[in-house]
Order: C-alpha cells, then sequence, then structure tokens
C-alpha cells in the first residue's frame, strides 16, 4: 500500500511494458469481435512527469525522456513503436509547463478501446483509486474497482468477450510477490485458457527469477514467451536496471516485432555494462 508509481512513471521498465503492451492491443483490434482488458494493478491512469515525485527520482528522463530525445530511427522499429509514442511523448513536454501527462496502462488501453470494448481496472490503493475514478470513471467502457487486483482476477475471468487481455503489474514489495503473481496467473489461465496474459516483473537477483519461472515451466501454462531488458547489470542493493514480462499466448506476429524492438531498447536505454535483452519460450504447445 506504500507504493506509488508517480515515482517510476516513465521510466525503462514503462516503456518496455507499454510498448509490449500497445502491440498487443493492436493486434486485438484485427479483429471484429469484441475483447475484455483486465488490469489487477491499475494505479492512478496518468502521472505528471513535473510532480514532486517524478522530480524527485527523475527516472523518465533515462527511460522515455531519452527515446523521445531520439533523432535517428531505424523505420523498422519506428513504425512498432510510433503507436505508444504518440501516446507518451508529449509527456515529455510537462516539466516545460505544457499540460500533458503520461499514460500509464489504463489510459494507453483506453486510446484504443472501440465502443464495444470493456476494460475493468483494479486498484486496491484509495487515493490511486480515486485519481483512476477522475480521469477515466465517466468512460463507459471503463468499471473501475477499489479491489485486491488478484482477488479481482479470480473473479473476472473468463471474460464474456472470450477474447482479450490481463496486464499483472503488482509493486513487488514482498519477496513472494513473483511467486505469488505466477501462481495467480496459472489459476486464471486454467479459467481462461485462450486468453493473453501479461505478467511484468522486476529483476534485482537474476537467481531468485530464474528459480520461479523454473517453476512456471513445470506447470501446464502453455505458449509462455519471456523478454527482458536490461539496462545495466542487475543488482539487488542499486536502482532497478533489468526487468521482464511473461506473455501467454502472445499474439502470433509479437515474437517477429519482440526481435525489432528489444535489441534497439537495449542500445537506446543504456546506462552501462550488462545492458540487453533476453527472447525465449519458457513453454511452447
Amino acid at each position: 500500500m506504500n507504493y506509488r508509481h508517480e515515482f517510476h512513471a516513465g521510466n525503462f521498465a514503462d516503456v518496455f511494458k507499454h510498448i509490449i503492451l500497445t502491440r498487443i492491443l493492436l493486434h486485438l483490434l484485427k479483429k471484429p469481435a469484441p475483447f475484455r482488458y483486465i488490469d489487477t494493478h491499475a494505479g492512478s491512469g496518468f502521472y505528471d512527469f513535473s510532480s514532486v515525485e517524478a522530480c524527485k527520482t527523475g527516472e523518465w528522463r533515462a527511460g522515455l525522456g531519452q527515446l523521445a530525445a531520439l533523432a535517428d530511427w531505424p523505420a523498422a522499429v519506428l513504425e512498432l513503436i510510433d503507436p505508444y509514442l504518440r501516446l507518451a511523448a508529449p509527456a515529455v513536454d510537462a516539466v516545460n509547463g505544457a499540460h500533458h501527462l503520461y499514460p500509464g496502462s489504463p489510459a494507453i488501453t483506453a486510446a484504443f478501446l472501440r465502443p464495444e470494448d470493456r476494460m475493468i481496472c483494479c486498484e486496491l490503493h484509495p487515493l490511486a483509486a480515486q485519481e483512476l475514478r477522475d480521469h477515466l470513471g465517466r468512460d463507459r467502457r471503463t468499471k473501475i474497482i477499489e479491489i485486491d487486483g488478484f482477488i479481482g482476477l479470480n473473479a473476472f475471468v473468463p471474460p464474456v468477450e472470450r477474447r482479450g487481455v490481463v496486464l499483472i503489474d503488482p509493486a513487488f514489495e514482498q519477496k513472494d510477490d513473483l511467486e505469488h503473481s505466477l501462481k495467480v496467473l496459472e489459476i486464471a489461465w486454467r479459467k481462461w485458457s485462450t486468453g493473453i496474459f501479461l505478467l511484468w516483473y522486476p529483476i534485482k537477483n537474476q537467481k531468485d527469477v530464474e528459480a520461479s519461472l523454473r517453476r512456471l515451466a513445470d506447470s501446464k501454462v502453455k505458449r509462455v514467451l519471456r523478454l527482458e531488458l536490461r539496462i545495466a547489470h542487475p543488482a539487488e542493493s542499486g536502482p532497478l536496471a533489468a526487468n521482464g514480462l511473461l506473455i501467454v499466448n502472445p499474439p502470433f506476429p509479437l515474437l517477429a516485432e519482440a526481435e525489432i524492438i528489444l535489441p534497439f531498447l537495449g542500445k537506446a536505454l543504456a546506462q552501462g555494462a550488462g545492458a540487453g535483452h533476453r527472447i525465449e519460450w519458457i513453454a511452447e504447445e
């Protein structure tokens, strides 16, 4: 309950997560049938880079700020990342007094929803939940519920639409949060095996992450793609320098897109030795 994303919005991990989320949403839009988006830890929805919290850490400068400042873009990369940049890059101007806010995952999703699509946002933090209502509460496609997202997810799947994506993005304040997230994911997948699940995780101790992911690989969950981005060597005592996404049932083109996006991000956002990426299947059919 002490975690506030305002300190971290727009950092390299947000850039990575939101680019991949945007690609998944765009693939869902290619079919006419409606889809459901479920966000287990939705946050406030929008974030101000000129706020006290953002200025205190300045993490966005080495994330979206660094990306938006690039002048030379490979055409193939820009084509894939541009839908995200159009939504996110104006937030960089907020430090100069412009009224542009950085969109969190609910706001990014809301920008792509069609009239027939629906979104459920779970947020347990009272202040964040109220801010999210202030931003998106009037959108009839959106339902905002003040609930533990892990509990909510079990209640909300499978959705009536049968198509859709779940973002699991907890604060990771407890040592066992990854283990718990993986268990919740597996339970939800058993109820909705055709849904797309997107689980974000930080990497501080690579060995601990590997042990957790091995247990997922031994489960019955299938079609699990692992994407990781490092801007430096991860360290338990230092700032976050590496993170990953597990994607269950990724859209077919996403693997090829990740092979273009991640090498570029690894170089463009690098902050030291050890920067790079990882792309692999944890479990296939």
